[in-house]
């Protein structure tokens, strides 16, 4: 099998290195090609790069020259794009018009109304929108806010089978999330901060989006009232959420952990490689789920769901893990 050829974008920040992490050892991709900023071209990537990822960087990624970010220095057709929300708009819209499939990290471009804002496992018939683009041959799909996707996949069983009508969500987010450098220590040390800027308008619109239904050229987000406060505290990695939901029709105990526990999306029907082989993990443990125990099950690519409980304002309440 002939590998595709992609390159990224940003290639030296957080997300650019984990998407060389990711990419590097994936069975169908070959990077071929990283971007970053102006002071780096024409550098080797292993000369610029202060790494940072639990495995050491590749030898052959480490070799690679860093090139402007123009579509017309790229040498493929897809790229993944870990550019900061100051530049990605328009480096994104520029690649997309020269007939490059973007994958982007990047908020700027997440509630357009043509773009997917895509988890696999929860809304893959919204890629359905790329026909509709502007782009002509190229396009832009985008993922949504850490916290948003483990809040996103552990509602999406409980919509298809009770609906949901309200959530409240509270987040602990993890220290990752703010990229590097990060919060400085003196902040964030025996603390924990209130508030992150824009990120509680994120958590309150991208899951409409993502469970809303899909109409001819749009989506139409979903009805649900949503309401979110985040935090930010001292654990490296790994987001929790406390949700209560309010449903449409009475569920037991026992059948919401059982829909959880049998869903199933359309990455492990077609069994790809970076797939969990379950998505969403029911933790019994009055205890769980916690950060620093099981953000790493399934390679970090399964949310954590547990202490469901009844709940006296709205219906249900429990705490969901996910692994940015």
């Amino acid at each position: 099998m002939n590998k595709i050829r992609v390159g990224i974008l940003g290639a030296t920040g957080m997300v650019g290195q984990k998407f060389v992490e990711l990419l590097s050892s994936h069975p169908w991709f070959e990077i071929v090609a990283l971007a970053a900023s102006d002071r780096s071209v024409g550098k080797l990537y292993g000369d610029v790069v202060k790494w940072s990822m639990p495995l050491p960087l590749p030898q052959e990624i480490a070799q690679l020259p860093i090139i402007p970010c123009e579509p017309k220095e790229f040498p493929c057709s897809m790229v993944f794009s870990g550019l900061p929300s100051s530049i990605a708009g328009e480096v994104e819209e520029n690649f997309a018009r020269g007939g490059c499939m973007v994958i982007s990290n990047a908020k700027n471009h997440r509630m357009d109304p043509d773009v997917p804002l895509l988890i696999p496992e929860v809304n893959s018939e919204h890629l359905k929108l790329i026909k509709s683009q502007r782009f002509g041959k190229g396009a832009i799909v985008t993922n949504p806010n850490c916290s948003v996707i483990g809040i996103a996949m552990g509602l999406k069983p409980l919509l298809d089978q009770w609906g949901i009508e309200a959530v409240n969500v509270v987040t602990l987010q993890a220290l990752s999330g703010a990229g590097f450098p990060g919060i400085p220590s003196r902040d964030i040390v025996d603390n924990v901060i209130p508030h992150i800027p824009g990120e509680e308008e994120k958590i309150e619109t991208e899951p409409l989006k993502i469970l809303g239904e899909l109409q001819k050229k749009t989506i139409t987000p979903h009805s649900m009232s949503l309401s979110a406060q985040c935090t930010r505290v001292a654990v490296p990695d790994g987001h929790l959420a406390c949700i209560s939901v309010k449903l449409n029709e009475k569920a037991k105990k026992s059948a919401i952990i059982d829909a959880w526990r049998k869903f199933l999306g359309e990455p492990q029907k077609l069994q790809l490689p970076s797939a969990p082989k379950h998505p969403i993990i029911y933790l019994e443990d009055e205890s769980h789920p916690q950060p620093k125990l099981h953000r790493l099950l399934e390679n970090g690519m399964a949310i954590s769901v547990g202490r469901l409980q009844e709940c006296p304002l709205l219906d249900w309440k429990f705490i969901i893990l996910s692994h940015n």
